[in-house]
C-alpha cells in the first residue's frame, strides 16, 4: 500500500507519519486489496482534522474524524475507516458471480 500524509497548516513529523501508517496498518489486516491512501492532516486554532482517501479496487472509499486532539482525531478516523472497509468487502463477498452456462442444440 503507498501511504502518502500531507499536512494542511501543519508540519509532518516522522512520529505523526509513523503513527499514520502504524494505525492504517489495522485496514490492510482487514482486506488486502488497498492500492493507495492519501491522508491530509490540518489544524484551525482548536480544532485538528483528518481525512483519507483509500483507494481500493472500484471504489474510493473516503473518510474525515475533527476532534482537539490530533491523535484522537487519527484514532477516530481509522476506526470510521474501518468499519467502511468491512462494509465493502462485505457487499463486494455478498453478490456470488454466477456464470452462465450455454448448452448446445443438436
Amino acid at each position: 500500500m503507498n501511504l502518502n500524509v500531507s499536512g494542511h497548516h501543519l508540519d509532518i513529523t516522522p512520529a505523526i507519519h509513523r503513527y499514520v501508517s502504524s494505525k492504517l496498518g489495522r485496514v490492510t489486516r482487514h482486506f488486502d486489496h488497498v492500492i493507495d491512501a492519501h491522508v491530509i492532516l490540518s489544524v484551525a486554532k482548536l480544532r485538528q482534522k483528518a481525512e483519507v482517501t483509500l483507494h481500493v479496487r472500484g471504489k474510493d472509499i473516503h473518510c474525515k474524524c475533527v476532534d482537539a486532539d490530533l491523535y484522537a482525531a487519527i484514532d477516530l478516523l481509522v476506526d470510521k475507516l474501518d468499519r467502511q472497509v468491512l462494509k465493502y468487502k462485505g457487499k463486494r463477498h455478498r453478490k456470488p458471480q454466477v456464470a452462465i452456462k450455454r448448452s448446445k442444440a443438436d
